[in-house]
């Protein structure tokens, strides 16, 4: 962690005493008076500016940052206790928990700020005039960083993008979510990357979640046979290799259709079920595969290449005289 991040918010045991006692300290140094010579040098009416109705001096900026940031150690303090405090809540889903951590974590730091606000003597009607400003930011300079916030809250709200879900997004990123922040989600990948994907990419664009109600996967396999071999003795063999295999659940049960008849073979689709698409397909297609390639050859089922059959016609004798003479007459002219 970056000295900057502990410093406004603080999350080791000796960076919260040290600002523990610094408060303390300046507590106690108000109360007795002997902050009283700095305060009287600072609000020196030759150090003041007058601006509008208020006042500024180094007394009161000094004051306004100390109470900012005091008050900033204090919220983040608090915060980190509610936020440990919720995620022990272990019958609560994590996504819950997520979304109750920010909603605790966004009032206590507005609760805070107005009141720092408060004590530095800043009139809250002028927070108005703020407001505005900040709303212009927020349309023009902030408008993606807001979207992405308020589609992290939606995702957490509506649970249809959790922890640990398989989801593949429109780009063709596969993998499982790991993180969901108040920005980015983090999708941990197969090859093991780590994918930082903007929250509301999972709002705006098409998202396939694998197991947003149940975990249950479809595997496809394609076969061709050569013509002239049994049928129903091909179809029952594909069904019987599906159903073997451990992986396999029985419903919904094991299907093969005929998909129509190519060039070079007949060919099949195979469809079955696994319970458990988190622990993946190709494993039970390749099992598969290579069980049916075992059972074909035990029972002299071919399984055909792409093939061309060349026919050649004899050219009648007629043909091949008048070429000739037309090939001599050629010769004699050139």
């Amino acid at each position: 962690m970056s000295v900057t991040s502990e410093f406004f918010n603080p999350r080791t045991i000796l960076a919260k005493v040290l600002i523990v006692s610094f408060l303390i300290f300046l507590s106690w140094a108000a109360f007795q008076g002997h902050l009283v010579p700095v305060r009287t040098f600072l609000s020196d009416e030759r150090l003041t500016l007058e601006f509008m109705e208020y006042s500024i001096s180094p007394y009161t900026v000094l004051k306004g940052l100390l109470i900012i940031v005091g008050f900033f150690w204090i919220s983040s303090l608090v915060s980190a206790q509610v936020e440990k405090r919720i995620s022990s809540f272990s019958r609560m889903r994590s996504s819950n928990r997520e979304l109750l951590s920010k909603a605790a974590m966004l009032t206590i730091y507005f609760i805070f700020f107005i009141a720092a606000l408060d004590m530095i003597g800043i009139d809250l009607k002028a927070l108005t005039v703020l407001g505005g400003a900040v709303g212009i930011g927020i349309g023009f300079g902030l408008q993606k960083i807001t979207s992405n916030f308020i589609s992290g809250i939606i995702l957490l709200a509506e649970k249809s993008v959790e922890i640990d879900d398989l989801i593949e997004l429109s780009d063709g990123i596969q993998g499982f979510v790991r993180h969901t922040g108040a920005r980015y989600s983090l999708v941990e990948t197969f090859d093991g990357k780590e994918v930082m994907v903007p929250n509301e990419d999972f709002i705006t664009a098409r998202v396939i979640n694998w197991t947003l109600t149940n975990k249950n996967g479809r595997v496809e396999i394609n076969v061709g046979v050569a013509y002239g071999s049994d049928l129903d003795l091909v179809r029952e063999l594909l069904l019987q290799t599906a159903k073997e295999h451990e992986r396999c659940i029985a419903f919904p049960e094991p299907v093969c259709y005929l998909d129509g008849f190519g060039d070079s073979s007949i060919n099949f689709t195979l469809y079955f079920w696994v319970a458990d698409v988190t622990e993946g397909r190709r494993g039970p297609k390749s099992d598969v595969q290579f069980t049916i390639w075992r059972k074909f050859a035990e029972n002299h089922i071919e399984i055909p290449f792409p093939q061309r059959d060349l026919h050649l016609k004899t050219v009648p004798e007629s043909l091949q005289q008048k070429a000739a003479h037309d090939s001599g007459a050629g010769k004699d002219k050139a």
